[in-house]
């Protein structure tokens, strides 16, 4: 019975993503009518100006806003089954800072200007912040405690968000307005180039996630016991690390440091399908591109012909979220 509820809630979530994609292509500063979007889609006019603003901008920018929400909702749910911690995502836990802090100094002084350029300083950041929070929370010595390694993301974020924001403050004009939009998490500027390059980094990511899958089933039950059942944790632990971060720091390469996608999907779909990670990846995938989407959607719409970043929506639907998380959660020491 709960395969077939898994199955329909996955359907579901799926149609419901088309249709919301479908919304994406039409809504913005010009509207542009659903027949002529499928009628862009198939036979692509460049001489007409609806059928550029759908594929030129809108095209890519859903892309990237999906690609950049299954990175998030996929590394988020890695995170919470090796660490055992509900609260653990990329965004809170420093990830996604360092990332952002990565790609900033490599665009102002490196001059790198592509994605294809900066997304390696971005997977390398979120690696080096990882480890720093790692060993800063000293999970190494008394195990994934969630209030210090919480508390230690908090304060390597701050540090990290308090460099990006001196770095770009002095950073040139043109260069200050591009890290604007870029900084509060938005997929507007979004290319196909980026697309590509976000793409590849997910499937590397998903194939690392999807390498490990048993055997997050099996820590979920403890070290202990987990290797018991034959589970490898320093294999597993290492194959994470290495999806986290390619999957967060191609997402914070080309969408901006969005906090709160990675938190808020693994807990709807552990809620839905249960704790059978085999499930749960795909479902938080799922789950994070609705969220990302819909909010840069409400982004578009609610301040038109202006625009609000979708990093900024999720954060007003995620600050809430983390703080009823963290009352409803026990969060003593193991």
């Amino acid at each position: 019975m709960r395969q077939g509820r898994r199955r329909w809630c996955l359907a579901i979530g799926i149609i419901a993503l088309a249709l919301l994609a479908l919304v994406s292509l039409a809504v913005g500063s010009r509207s542009v009518p659903p027949a002529t979007v499928f009628a862009a889609l198939r036979s692509y006019d460049p001489g007409n100006d609806l059928h550029l603003i759908v594929w030129q901008l809108r095209v890519p920018r859903l892309i990237t806003a999906i690609l950049a929400a299954t990175a998030l909702g996929l590394a988020g749910a890695i995170m919470q089954a090796v660490t055992r911690n509900a609260l653990a995502e990329p965004g809170l836990l420093g990830v996604n800072a360092g990332a952002a802090v990565a790609v900033v100094l490599g665009v102002t002084f490196l001059g790198l200007t592509r994605p294809v350029h900066y997304v390696w300083l971005a997977i390398l950041g979120a690696g080096f912040a990882g480890a720093a929070v790692f060993l800063l929370g000293r999970a190494h010595e008394t195990g994934t405690n969630p209030v210090r390694l919480v508390l230690a993301g908090a304060g390597l974020s701050m540090v990290l968000i308090a460099i990006t924001g001196i770095v770009i403050l002095n950073a040139p004009p043109t260069a200050f307005d591009n890290f604007r939009h870029w900084a509060a998490g938005s997929v507007e500027s979004a290319s196909f180039e980026a697309v590509a390059v976000l793409a590849v980094m997910v499937v590397a990511g998903l194939v690392a996630a999807l390498s490990i899958v048993g055997g997050l089933n099996a820590l979920a039950l403890g070290q202990e016991l987990g290797q018991a059942l034959g589970a490898a944790p320093h294999r597993i632990w290492l194959s994470a690390c290495l999806a986290v971060m390619l999957l967060a720091g191609a997402a914070t390469a080309t969408a901006g440091p969005i906090g709160f996608v990675g938190l808020i999907a693994p807990h709807l779909a552990r809620a839905i399908v249960g704790p059978d990670h085999r499930w749960i990846l795909p479902s938080s995938a799922l789950f994070a591109a609705l969220f990302l989407l819909s909010a840069d959607v409400v982004g578009r719409v609610v301040a038109a012909p202006s625009e609000i970043a979708a990093g900024i929506i999720v954060a007003l639907i995620g600050g809430p979220f983390f703080i009823m998380a963290v009352r409803s959660f026990r969060m003593s020491r193991p």
